[in-house]
């Protein structure tokens, strides 16, 4: 089974923030498979299904992102999943909105959630899929409070990113962390 985890903050006022952009891929990813029994368990919203003929698990942890950790290392515990088979998906703030990248391992780039599996799984080497959210226009703006800022109505990109990073996580489950690298991180023509 594949663990799909999507990161994020639970609350109403982080619904739509750049932060939360993986609880906005991993919902996408689950409605497009119809995988509807969500439920609260392993501290996160989570369901079970088939994706493509694939047996996946979709969480999204509701610690709050800097204690993620502790849901995704319950579920993978209790499901008896290996490292190879979490995917992490996450805002990244070293990518233009609308760049989506996969990859096997890595550090966390400061970004507290990953920091937090990481930690709690006593490894790096899970998958991530990176959707970017740009940095602050203000050089000397807080990153704090800019992912945790709502995206703009108007901000183009951010649906084909949602979309192209719920192809990244398919491609992960149906062919692998390799497949996927070589299909998603091909530069776009400008």
């Amino acid at each position: 089974m594949h663990l799909v985890v999507g990161l994020g903050n639970p609350g109403e006022e982080y619904a739509f923030t750049r932060h939360n952009v993986g609880f906005m891929v991993a919902e996408r990813f689950r409605r497009v498979h119809g995988l509807v029994r969500l439920r609260r368990r392993y501290g996160g919203r989570y369901c079970e299904g088939s994706a493509g003929g694939r047996r996946v698990a979709v969480l999204m942890p509701l610690t709050f992102m800097n204690s993620s950790g502790e849901a995704v290392a319950e579920a993978a515990s209790s499901k008896h999943i290996a490292i190879v088979k979490i995917t992490v998906i996450h805002d990244d703030l070293d990518f233009p909105l609308g760049v989506v990248r996969v990859r096997s391992g890595g550090g966390s780039g400061g970004h507290k959630g990953l920091e937090s599996i990481a930690a709690r799984l006593g490894t790096q080497g899970f998958n991530r899929v990176r959707v970017g959210i740009g940095r602050p226009p203000d050089t000397e703006a807080d990153v704090s409070d800019f992912v945790l800022s709502p995206f703009d109505p108007d901000e183009a990109g951010l649906e084909p990113a949602i979309d192209k990073a719920v192809g990244c996580v398919n491609a992960i489950v149906q062919e692998g962390i390799e497949a996927a690298m070589g299909r998603c991180n091909r530069r776009e023509p400008e």
